[in-house]
């Protein structure tokens, strides 16, 4: 499964997907925590020191490219492969069993507390006045239009603030979204621009209160968010230590917070995977952004990178391919190919 978590920019929404990822974690379940914020922090409240976090696949997209197009004679280079770009018959899939494929072994690094970290890295002074940091993101959006994950493992990412999100199809490649609001006329605000924008492509979101210091907090949320609101987090002394780089535990919790974080999980659990959704909805935004500006960019018509025989979801893991493997192109700087 899946899941985003969105928010405006200071809600918590980082330290509440590093916990969620530690609590899915120490249930036994694979879990690979990916960073795609601008503000680059979800290896610290992970536990990760600066240097040990893993390479930012923003900075090598192009290795990744070369890797996932595998031979899939739709893709012919690297050049021409997009951050939408779906795959099809040929290109290379990733599962989250052991994570043993050269992506997950060059791109992923253990935690101290079980889940597995990905980051799309921080502006780089190159970047400055000239990047967009989508660029950047379009590594994750690719990371998950090739991946096919099973019952029971989860991929946790922590996104870009407010709805910075919708400027690619990167919105709709989550079987759940958890919008994080604070108490207040500004967090909710976020929430209704994020309703308003998915409620067309069937998104499921559901708004999780954060920093609730009472009944009082509980009811704005509710007054604002309707059956939205699925739970809450109480403000917390464990969460201030955390973010304080103080010894902390997920037992170290409140209560009250510790029951939210399964809440959280059961409501992921409960949502069907629906893969034909999944694989028209990369298909559309393909589509849209082909026309809007990839065709142009690459100088090609990536509408004939769509294979119309590919099925999306595990299917795919068992269609054996009907062409011949080639070799990926070494990383930049030598080391094993991707």
């Amino acid at each position: 499964m899946r899941v985003a978590f969105v928010g405006k920019g200071g809600s918590g929404k980082t330290t509440l997907s590093a916990l969620f990822s530690r609590y899915v974690a120490g249930r036994g379940a694979p879990v690979v925590a990916v960073d795609a914020d601008i503000n680059q922090h979800l290896g610290m409240v992970l536990g990760v020191e600066e240097p040990d976090l893993p390479p930012p696949m923003g900075g090598h997209l192009t290795e990744i490219k070369d890797y996932l197009r595998g031979d899939n004679p739709r893709i012919p280079s690297a050049e021409v492969m997009v951050k939408t770009t779906p795959p099809g018959r040929g290109s290379r899939l990733l599962t989250l069993g052991e994570r043993t494929d050269p992506l997950h072994r060059r791109f992923a690094v253990p935690t101290p507390e079980g889940p597995e970290l990905m980051v799309t890295g921080p502006f780089e002074e190159s970047d400055l006045g000239v990047a967009c940091y989508h660029s950047k993101v379009g590594a994750v959006e690719l990371y998950l239009n090739h991946l096919v994950d099973g019952a029971g493992e989860y991929v946790v990412v922590d996104m870009t603030a407010g709805a910075d999100s919708f400027a690619s199809g990167l919105f709709t490649r989550f079987d759940m979204t958890y919008l994080v609001a604070e108490p207040t006329r500004q967090g909710v605000s976020v929430y209704r621009q994020y309703r308003d924008y998915a409620s067309e492509f069937g998104v499921r979101i559901a708004v999780v209160g954060n920093k609730v210091h009472g009944e009082q907090d509980v009811a704005f949320l509710r007054d604002h968010v309707g059956d939205d609101l699925l739970t809450w987090f109480e403000h917390s002394a464990a969460v201030r230590a955390l973010e304080q780089g103080r010894p902390f535990a997920l037992d170290d919790l409140e209560p009250a917070n510790l029951d939210a974080l399964g809440v959280l999980l059961k409501q992921l659990d409960g949502c069907e995977k629906d893969w034909r959704r999944f694989g028209e909805q990369a298909i559309e935004f393909h589509l849209r952004n082909a026309a809007a500006w990839a065709n142009r960019a690459t100088g090609t018509d990536l509408a004939a990178q769509i294979d119309p025989e590919f099925v999306f979801g595990p299917a795919a893991l068992a269609e054996p391919t009907p062409y011949a493997s080639v070799a990926p192109r070494p990383m930049e700087g030598g080391g094993s190919p991707l």
